[in-house]
């Protein structure tokens, strides 16, 4: 029996509709792992009833997350947020953290899952954190915009067996300060936290670039896929 993998939908506010991008349904089924997308919903037992017959769940990218949720007032004319969103991804982060539930954030999700876990963000980094780095690139997604480091011994350099790696880049918020419940696995050559994990977590990793669009060309990119699978067994 393959896992099954729940994965955060994606909101169109225009067409009032949820989506998906194809790269995390098939990054996740070329792991091994049978994908399904959640509803956009706030009904908790809903929630936890789809959460218990997936092996995982995937955090994807999107809207901001509102600063509401760490304490902070939305810059004005710069954060777009989903609030429905937000406050169904803290049922499900929090539901899945009690049953230990292998978790995978991307992008959105590495930001969501630290603000939601106590940490903070740069609600826009151009103005916030200015750097020399190209952090929100344009097509093609992937390829490779900067490289990042990873921190020696970190589940994250143990599965990729590289201390630097070259990384696409699409995001304009960025975690400011880790969560104290989680430890850094890789930072950009500017300072900013590009992968996060809980230890007290069967698996809870989340990073900031994009495998959901290079796992095709990148095999570790596929690694990052493959290992979340894995954890499921």
């Amino acid at each position: 029996m393959k896992p099954i993998v729940g994965i955060m939908p994606l909101w169109d506010e225009t067409k009032d509709s949820i989506w998906m991008l194809p790269g995390y349904m098939d990054g996740i089924a070329q792991a091994g792992a049978i994908p399904i997308i959640f509803p956009l919903t706030n009904d908790e037992d809903a929630l936890s009833q789809l959460i218990r017959i997936c092996g995982g769940i995937l955090f994807t990218g999107g809207q901001d997350v509102s600063p509401a949720l760490y304490g902070e007032k939305p810059l004005d004319g710069l954060v777009s947020c989903c609030e429905k969103r937000d406050e169904m991804e803290k049922s499900v982060l929090k539901i899945s953290l009690e049953l230990d539930k292998p978790m995978l954030g991307i992008c959105r999700g590495i930001q969501f899952i630290n603000a939601a876990l106590g940490g903070t963000l740069y609600q826009d980094l151009p103005t916030q954190h200015p750097s020399n780095i190209g952090h929100c690139q344009h097509a093609p997604y992937d390829v490779p915009m900067h490289s990042i480091e990873l921190t020696k011994g970190s589940p994250l350099h143990k599965c990729l067996d590289v201390e630097i790696l070259h990384v696409n880049s699409y995001h304009h918020q960025a975690v400011k300060n880790p969560a104290p419940v989680l430890e850094v696995m890789a930072y950009s050559p500017d300072g900013l936290a590009e992968a996060l994990y809980m230890p007290s977590q069967k698996f809870l990793w989340a990073v900031q670039w994009h495998p959901e669009f290079s796992y095709k060309t990148d095999i570790r990119s596929r690694k990052i896929f493959q290992a979340f699978v894995n954890s499921m067994e």
